[in-house]
């Protein structure tokens, strides 16, 4: 019977651990703000044209945003960041406008679809074009040049031209 008080007792902290990494699954992109900076470049995010990043880190309510895709893996890609990641966010550029992109449309930066290489002008680099189809990624990069990469292919070494 004590035994079975003890794990009683034990329930609510299992509860509260599975709710922590629920919450954490669910996580859901944020709003950017005028004044908000680039994690790592230190710009101001929604000054510059073409789709932004977030990262949300795991087991924190802190969210890093990115003033491009290209910075934002420039530091998810880093070996030392990595394992710190819970979920990416970016832009659909195909249902928001490259100038500004409205943040109703930040999709799973996992499961998209990139064209690097583009002749669309953003920040930081050549731009790093992100999509919810790859369908819509095709069309664009058939536009706008580029070639068409999902998440796992974006290296560091593409992104520093080698």
């Amino acid at each position: 019977m004590k035994k079975l008080a003890f794990i009683l007792c034990l329930l609510p902290l299992f509860s509260a651990c599975l709710s922590s990494e629920t919450k954490q699954s669910e996580a859901a992109p944020v709003a950017l703000h005028q004044h908000d900076k680039c994690h790592l470049c230190g710009m101001v995010v929604t000054k510059y044209p073409g789709p932004k990043g977030q990262v949300h880190l795991k087991n924190k309510e802190t969210v890093l945003n990115f003033c491009s895709n290209r910075d934002m893996f420039n530091f998810a890609l880093q070996s030392d960041n990595i394992r710190q990641i819970g979920q990416v966010f970016v832009h659909d550029i195909a249902s928001t406008d490259w100038q500004q992109p409205d943040d109703k449309h930040f999709i799973d930066a996992t499961t998209a679809w990139y064209v690097y290489g583009t002749s669309k002008k953003a920040v930081m680099g050549p731009a790093v074009a992100s999509f919810s189809s790859k369908t819509a990624a095709e069309k664009f990069a058939q536009e706008f040049g580029g070639a068409v990469l999902t998440y796992e292919q974006i290296t560091l070494a593409l992104l520093n031209g080698e």
